[in-house]
């Protein structure tokens, strides 16, 4: 049987903002999954930044599985040509089947949508729910504001110092790239179980409950 490759989940906007180096990263980011034999698993849009990132690994032959929500198909303009297109009834199953599909997250510029989704499994890891990589891509400083309030909410008292640590930032897409594979790596010699592989059938029933009771949590 082969095995599963590398799988960075990517979340990024369905529009392509103004700033050009914005769509420009994101090919570079669909790019450099494809040519380090590595799976993209992102939204399913063929919009925007998500569009763009997935095109460009499927050029550069990257498998790219799609998670949508069948309402969000014709918004969002659900790409025909990826790997395996995967429709759900909801967000929270969209974002559940992402993460149990990937290996690392990877934030590229977006608007509500994308920092609502790095946030929760960022939110996930601190909370133990999984121990997998994460990253923002700060392109050309469109984050530095967020970032900057991360920075206040460490300051305040709000945020440990080692949960912030957790997310991995940087404006250079191949040493970001390398930083999350190396964490990966790290997080699995450490602790092989059921929180670093997560798709193993044994463990899917049990992380999917998990990740169920998060989402309730979040909800309340």
């Amino acid at each position: 049987m082969s095995k599963t490759p590398f799988s960075l989940c990517v979340y990024c906007g369905s529009r392509n903002g103004l700033d050009p180096a914005h769509v420009a990263s994101a090919r570079e980011v669909g790019r450099q999954i494809g040519e380090r034999g590595w799976r993209l698993v992102y939204g399913g849009g063929s919009t925007g930044l998500m569009g763009t990132v997935a095109d460009a690994a499927l050029a550069a032959g990257a498998s790219v599985i799609g998670v949508i929500p069948e309402r969000l198909i014709a918004k969002e303009l659900g790409h025909g040509g990826v790997t395996e297109l995967q429709v759900v009834q909801t967000m929270h199953e969209r974002k559940e089947l992402m993460a149990r599909q990937s290996d690392a997250f990877l934030a590229l510029p977006g608007g509500i949508g994308t920092l609502e989704e790095i946030f929760e499994v960022w939110t996930w890891r601190q909370l133990g729910y999984h121990r997998k990589a994460l990253g923002l891509l700060n392109v050309n400083g469109y984050y530095d504001r967020l970032l900057g309030f991360i920075d206040d909410a460490s300051d305040g008292g709000f945020l440990w110092p080692d949960v912030q640590a957790l997310l991995r930032t940087g404006q250079d897409i191949s040493a970001l790239l390398d930083q999350l594979q190396a964490d990966h790596q790290q997080l699995q010699a450490s602790a092989p179980d059921i929180a670093t592989d997560t798709r193993s059938e044994e463990h899917t029933s049990e992380l999917q409950s998990r990740l169920h009771l998060v989402c309730r949590l979040l909800l309340e």
